[in-house]
């Protein structure tokens, strides 16, 4: 058996010795990145590097980055998935390419001094090619040089082997995933091998070749050409020590013992369900997400409701999601300092989050019970109805269908699956409208939208005090929003100095400097910066004049004269404690210049 810690400690071992620098995790809410809601692979904190940026590390980087992943909530409980993934990743920035990453996974996977996995039970896929990008024949000749027959080598389209951000604009290319055969037999002769879900294979590798810059549709040749790696520390493990799902790992047994003493019913895919969506909501709460209704905070409220009706599916008795959250933190502090550090606002939302929840259960009951009065016994509840009390009272269907058999009612399932499918698709497309900017454009207005962020904050920690520290960020194309801790409304006037005070540090004309140095170098400036433990050793340091001094990763004008006319259009609460500004950059008008 192999423990995590173990795990951990040959992975950086391995490729500490093949020159690679060790970097920290970033957090799961990217900063300046609204390309995503989330940090839901590794490359998302590299983009700028990916692009030819230097980073302060090197070439050569290593980590574990945690990511969270929300298109796997609705099949977590099944042996493999899980919404928060700890993703072990080594990484080239134009240092090597194919040969050497090829080379790199095969030997630390094999060889018996680091994970000595038996080579006959991988097998490999790469990208077969289209009209657009060749078919990857160097990578598979690069696996058969490694002992791969060419029988377990799979070429696959690009919906299985290619790697990008969301639209693919950015860094991205062909990949080469590794499987391991779990010894199931297979689903029968149309199995499809790695690419069939029979459980059979499972993913437990990823190189991706980022060679391309996805730009309107186009793919053009990156500055540099990288490699980014992926490996699931949960689907490794449980590998390594012979499970057959993520849920057997010292990662999450913990989690589902504690679950089993304080459950009245068992149900093992409850349990799991319930393990999973505590991990990842106590993770993100440790990041500074809060429950709401909106990005970030409905995911989280999500996870965190869906644990709760399956603790009653368990006859679970009172509130209980702290009980498991001291379980996570307790596995995990000593990788992740940060859910040490905010167990008391962890402990904090869970228990809010419950005792709200517990009220719209009720509100939903009472709702249930007029859609019902309205029908016969025996009738059918409309999808549409379903869905109402899912997406508006955070009924699952599966609640629903539960309570209307009681009172003799069944329900439309495939008419609320069009409903569910309706949403998700709304969703997926304001996304994609949503999240754009951040770390991935470089335009003027970004940059511009950037560098406000920096006077914004300095200012608001000027008029309302040095409490105020930046809790988040979002920048799109037309305005930026800036979250920030502070405990009441702000009054007009503080609104209005604020404003003031950011225009005319513009007016002053002040230049934009950027200088490398390490983090304790930085602090030792006054420097502030929103989760200054992502940067590692050597971090960047953004200055403003006198005015500001920030780190940041993210792009900046050259000169506070370029910005425009900065104006706030609204304030608001985010969640407890935490306030949020949102506002524009005018162009100057003639007289102003």
């Amino acid at each position: 058996m192999i423990t995590d810690r173990e795990l951990r400690k040959k992975f950086f071992d391995y490729f500490e010795s093949k020159g690679h620098v060790k970097i920290p995790s970033a957090p799961l809410v990217p900063e300046h990145d609204p390309t995503v809601l989330f940090t839901t692979a590794g490359m998302h904190p590299l983009v700028p590097f990916l692009l030819g940026e230097d980073h302060p590390a090197g070439q050569k980087l290593c980590n574990i980055q945690k990511c969270l992943r929300t298109g796997d909530i609705d099949e977590v409980g099944d042996e493999w998935h899980s919404t928060l993934i700890e993703m072990l990743g080594f990484w080239s920035l134009g240092a090597y390419f194919k040969k050497e990453a090829i080379a790199y996974s095969y030997e630390f996977l094999t060889d018996p001094k680091w994970l000595g996995i038996d080579p006959a039970r991988l097998s490999v896929t790469v990208f077969e090619g289209d009209k657009n990008i060749p078919k990857d024949e160097e990578s598979a000749n690069y696996w058969m040089s490694h002992g791969i027959p060419e029988e377990r080598i799979y070429f696959l389209d690009k919906s299985e082997n290619w790697w990008g951000l969301p639209g693919n604009k950015g860094p991205c290319g062909p990949d080469t995933e590794i499987f391991y055969d779990t010894g199931q037999a297979e689903c029968g002769p149309e199995c499809r091998g790695p690419a069939c879900s029979c459980g059979k294979f499972v993913e437990i590798w990823n190189n991706v070749f980022l060679e391309y810059n996805g730009v309107k549709g186009k793919y053009l040749p990156l500055k540099q050409k990288n490699v980014d790696t992926g490996i699931g520390l949960e689907r490794l493990l449980a590998v390594l020590n012979g499970q057959h799902e993520i849920y057997a790992t010292e990662l999450y047994q913990p989690i589902i013992k504690k679950i089993q003493e304080l459950e009245s019913i068992s149900d093992d895919t409850s349990e799991e369900i319930i393990a999973d969506h505590i991990r990842a909501a106590t993770f993100l709460i440790g990041d500074g997400v809060s429950p709401s209704n909106l990005d970030q905070g409905y995911v989280l409220r999500r996870l965190i409701r869906r644990a709760i009706r399956y603790g009653k599916k368990l006859d679970i008795e009172g509130k209980f999601l702290k009980k498991l959250a001291e379980v996570v933190i307790e596995i995990n502090k000593d990788f992740y300092p940060n859910l040490a550090d905010n167990k008391k606002e962890v402990y904090k939302e869970l228990e809010e989050e419950e005792e709200k929840f517990q009220r719209t259960l009720e509100k939903g009951l009472k709702q249930l019970m007029k859609v019902m009065e309205k029908l016969q016994k025996g009738n059918m509840i409309p999808g549409v109805e379903v869905f109402h009390l899912y997406d508006t009272y955070g009924f699952p269907k599966e609640l629903t269908d539960e309570l209307a058999h009681e009172k003799g009612f069944h329900i439309d399932e495939e008419g609320y699956l069009v409903e569910f499918k309706k949403h998700q698709e709304k969703s997926r497309t304001g996304s994609e409208e949503k999240f754009k900017g951040g770390l991935l454009d470089d335009t003027e207005i970004s940059k511009k939208y950037h560098t406000a962020t920096h006077l914004l904050h300095q200012a608001l920690r000027e008029v309302l005090g040095k409490h105020v520290e930046q809790k988040g960020s979002n920048i799109t194309a037309e305005r930026m929003r800036f979250d920030f801790s502070h405990p009441e409304k702000l009054t007009e006037e503080e609104l209005r100095q604020v404003e003031d005070l950011v225009n005319s540090k513009i007016q002053e004309k002040m230049p934009i400097s950027c200088r490398e140095m390490t983090l304790e170098e930085a602090e030792k400036t006054g420097a502030i910066g929103l989760f200054k433990e992502k940067y590692g050793g050597v971090v960047k340091l953004y200055e403003i004049g006198e005015y500001s001094k920030e780190i940041c990763g993210g792009p900046h004008v050259d000169n506070t004269l370029e910005l425009g006319k900065f104006k706030i259009l609204k304030e608001k609460s985010a969640s407890a404690g935490i306030r949020r500004i949102k506002a524009v950059i005018e162009p100057l008008s003639t007289i102003e210049l």
